[in-house]
């Protein structure tokens, strides 16, 4: 085997709400301009880079995120101002407006329609 072992990131799932999926899927799909990969009742694929962002019904879930900080998707943009712009005139709510970090680059907060929490970083 030869090393330790290590997993390989391969992706992220969301579960949500029956209510709630017809809004994700339009959020990550329209807004973010994620392109789905599989797409069928109840389960969205998106190609997120290397790696796969997939929402999916689960028949516990209820409403939105009762603690959206658990949890925080961070997405790189290249332009920071244009893509606050977009989401404001779309209604995504802002937590945190695009902001300089000490390390140089621009983090700006949203969240999703099940409150789920994450950022745009212009590095």
């Amino acid at each position: 085997m030869g090393g330790p072992l290590r997993p390989e990131m391969v992706g992220v799932l969301i579960h949500t709400s029956e209510v709630g999926f017809p809004e994700m899927r339009r959020f990550y799909a329209e807004i973010l301009g994620l392109r789905p990969r599989s797409d069928r009742a109840g389960f969205v694929n998106f190609e997120w880079g290397r790696l796969r962002l997939t929402l999916h019904l689960h028949d516990r879930v209820r409403g939105a995120a009762a603690d959206p900080d658990r949890v925080l998707l961070n997405f790189a943009v290249d332009d920071l101002a244009a893509w606050h712009l977009h989401l404001q005139a779309v209604g995504t709510p802002c937590l945190r407006t695009p902001a300089t970090e000490p390390w140089g680059g621009e983090v700006a907060t949203y969240s999703d329609p099940d409150g789920n929490l994450l950022q745009l970083i212009q590095f």
